[in-house]
């Protein structure tokens, strides 16, 4: 596949105009985005960006302490919901949508497959999560197929573990949390999602939620019991079908690494046999198992938060050598094309927030690396572009430097961007818009730009480690080629203007197939006023280059006239 761009986006605060912003505020104070609000002209702007790809984020109906009881949807117990709007990832019908992004709730899924047909009709593919580890601690499907049997509906409670069941449970014992449940009963107690095996989980366990059982009996010494073929992976595997069958273009996968490998090279297969271009992605933290997961898992792409995010952040905001980002690549030994790189998502602090750097455009230097080191896709979380914040003190989410996945909410940046629908950025700062602009070339670049789709890269940082022109702690250079097309990345990760001097080895020539020594032009691909008609390019002659504080340039050459 080509390198794409997805844009990664919760449709509950993306369309939401409502300025109230009142903490724990309800959904009728503070108000929620809808499908619907993926207007054309919005995808439009979106895709402007040079995204390929979007995320909906919090598609499947999850628990919520909003009443949908009218509409024949059971209510959750507000002692195992974490704010107003719940938790996305606390799952509570694998078979129906989100009615809070609903306009009409009777007709919620006709409206996100007309989302779906819509972004399609843009030109963009649709990613949905799917939660495979956990559900929500009430999970009931009111939609599911006629014929369908419920998770944990055939279980025998009476067993901690077996492979015939759906969940873990605590024979003979209540749920019993650490905390005032505030009436909610639950008997027998069930494993929390988090991988607690006991009836009482603490305050900050995933006590929302309850641990789906493939199989594996935690509590016994790991024992892996998958034949016969455990009852969990069937239901799992309709629900992935299901949804394929809906138009999506593929799957984030919220903790696959808590979920057995041999699962997903059974599961996985077997929906691309049906729908043979489907991706799989998968949220995975623990590097030992990367291999693991692409090779024998049989994912596509996987999350590479612990690599070359850990370092582009550390780098950014905690000044480190920026010539360990070097080690990243380099680590990965040849998988390095099938990460997904990323500076934020909804996980993750907010780059603009003062628990990152406090500031959206001091993250421009790592974001050109997480976009176009390596032929790898490339993500951004909906308001990045904008340098949003993420300071607000929504509720259950208070100032963490992250945007609520459990509130009601609306976001500044966004509403600005949006102008109650009209997306034509009329409330943005000149900064916001010069960050926007900064994001949209980057994207196209590396989305289409051959050297760097499907390209050679040549790290340049440990040529010029005992350059004394060349600060390598707070720059960082490669060059990027395909065919007659060489591409200079060039990075100031430094608060001061930098004039700097970039040493070529000859090697670099050897393994680019280029000549040593030609004379060439080069033009700035982040600034088409920046450009050169004549410089020599030889491991005899340094390269001078002025970096402004906090950016970096992408000089294009053409090695034939």
């Amino acid at each position: 596949m080509s390198k794409f761009a997805i844009y990664q986006v919760l449709p509950r605060l993306f369309g939401n105009y409502n300025t109230t912003r009142k903490p724990h505020g309800t959904i009728q104070e503070n108000g929620c985005g809808k499908f619907n609000s993926f207007t054309p002209k919005a995808l439009k702007e979106i895709k402007s960006l040079g995204i390929t790809h979007i995320w909906y984020t919090g598609v499947i109906e999850h628990a919520t302490k909003t009443d949908y009881s009218a509409f024949g949807i059971r209510p959750d117990h507000p002692a195992v919901v974490k704010g107003n709007a719940g938790s996305p990832y606390a799952i509570k019908d694998y078979y129906d949508v989100d009615p809070d992004l609903a306009e009409d709730v009777p007709n919620r899924m006709k409206e996100f497959e007309a989302l779906v047909e819509r972004t399609h009709k843009t030109g963009m593919k649709v990613l949905i999560d799917f939660v495979p580890n956990h559900v929500s601690r009430q999970y009931h499907s009111d939609a599911k197929p006629e014929g369908v049997k419920d998770l944990g509906e055939t279980d025998n409670p009476e067993w901690h573990f077996s492979p015939l069941n759906n969940f873990y449970y605590m024979p003979g014992q209540a749920f019993n949390p650490q905390f005032d449940a505030q009436g909610y009963s639950e008997f027998p107690a069930k494993a929390t999602g988090n991988d607690h095996f006991t009836a009482s989980p603490g305050i900050n366990d995933w006590y929302e939620t309850v641990k789906l059982n493939y199989g594996i009996n935690y509590t016994e010494g790991c024992q892996r019991q998958f034949s016969p073929t455990p009852d969990t992976w069937f239901k799992m595997r309709d629900i992935l079908l299901f949804w394929a069958a809906k138009n999506i273009d593929g799957f984030r996968c919220d903790m696959a690494e808590m979920v057995p490998v041999e699962f997903w090279g059974w599961v996985i297969p077997q929906v691309k046999k049906q729908f043979p271009e489907v991706i799989f992605i998968a949220e995975i933290y623990n590097h030992s198992e990367y291999r693991n997961y692409l090779a024998n898992g049989k994912f596509d792409y996987l999350y590479d938060k612990v690599g070359l995010y850990d370092k582009l952040r550390d780098v950014t905001s905690k000044n480190h050598p920026v010539r360990n980002l070097s080690y990243c690549w380099q680590m990965l030994g040849g998988i390095e094309d099938y990460m997904l790189n990323f500076l934020e998502n909804h996980d993750e602090q907010r780059i603009g927030s003062g628990f990152f750097s406090g500031n959206g455009i001091y993250a421009k230097p790592a974001m050109i690396v997480a976009a176009t080191l390596t032929k790898a896709p490339v993500m951004i979380y909906a308001g990045q572009e904008l340098g949003e914040p993420g300071m607000d003190s929504e509720g259950y989410s208070g100032v963490d430097g992250r945007t609520s996945i459990f509130d009601y909410w609306g976001v500044k940046s966004l509403q600005a961007w949006a102008n109650k629908g009209k997306f034509d950025g009329a409330g943005l700062s000149n900064e916001q818009k010069e960050l926007r602009e900064f994001y949209k070339k980057l994207i196209d670049i590396a989305v289409t730009e051959k050297a760097v789709t499907d390209g050679l890269m040549y790290d340049l940082e440990y040529f010029n480690f005992e350059n004394p022109k060349f600060n390598s702690h707070e720059q960082f250079a490669y060059f990027r080629k395909h065919n007659d097309e060489l591409l200079l990345f060039a990075l100031n990760f430094h608060d001061t203007h930098l004039d700097t001097e970039i040493r070529i080895p000859r090697e670099a020539f050897q393994y680019l197939n280029i000549v040593d020594g030609l004379t060439l032009s080069w033009v700035n691909l982040l600034d088409e006023n920046e450009s050169c008609d004549k410089v020599v390019l030889s491991s005899n002659k340094v390269f001078e280059i002025q970096l402004p504080a906090w950016t970096g340039k992408i000089l294009k050459f053409k090695l034939n006239k």
